[in-house]
């Protein structure tokens, strides 16, 4: 079998930046598995991996445009710390959910300081060149749950569908 649309892709991996610095890696984990052709990873590293079969092993480097973009400085912005509930609780690293007009985002703290502090909405990984280091390790067929819902499901997925 080889990877293409509709296939459970299980992948071994290891990321590392520029400074070969493990960003991360299923190592001592179990392996990653995605949902081929449904954008449930970065569209570079789907295309090198179409049409490989299991034990093939790949080493892929994305600039930053191909993977998380560009890093924007206008993403992190300091705001009051009275504008948080539980202020006394936050901490640099702390990481939650916030609700935009393209959708949901990840955002991070990453200074507290003089009664502010700043978040920065960028991808912990923009502006940084990625380098995978890829073992297929099983493909299968996706059941009709995961290709109706675009995703794979296993074991608990913590997705919830209507």
């Amino acid at each position: 079998m080889i990877i293409e649309k509709d296939k459970a892709v299980s992948l071994d991996y290891t990321l590392t930046n520029s400074e070969g610095e493990i960003l991360d890696s299923t190592q001592q984990q179990t392996p990653l598995v995605y949902l081929h052709g449904a954008g449930n990873i970065l569209p570079r590293l789907e295309e090198a991996l179409e049409g490989k079969k299991i034990k093939s092993r790949i080493k892929k480097t994305l600039v930053p445009e191909d993977g998380y973009g560009d890093y924007n400085p206008q993403l992190a912005q300091s705001y009051p710390l009275s504008k948080f509930p539980n202020a006394d609780k936050l901490k640099v690293g702390t990481q939650f959910q916030v609700d935009t007009s393209g959708g949901p985002v990840l955002a991070t703290i990453t200074k507290i300081e003089n009664e502010e502090l700043t978040v920065d909405m960028n991808h912990p990984l923009a502006g940084q060149t990625l380098h995978f280091d890829i073992e297929v390790v099983d493909i299968r067929e996706a059941t009709e749950e995961e290709l109706k819902h675009g995703h794979i499901h296993s074991g608990e997925c913590g997705c919830s569908h209507e």
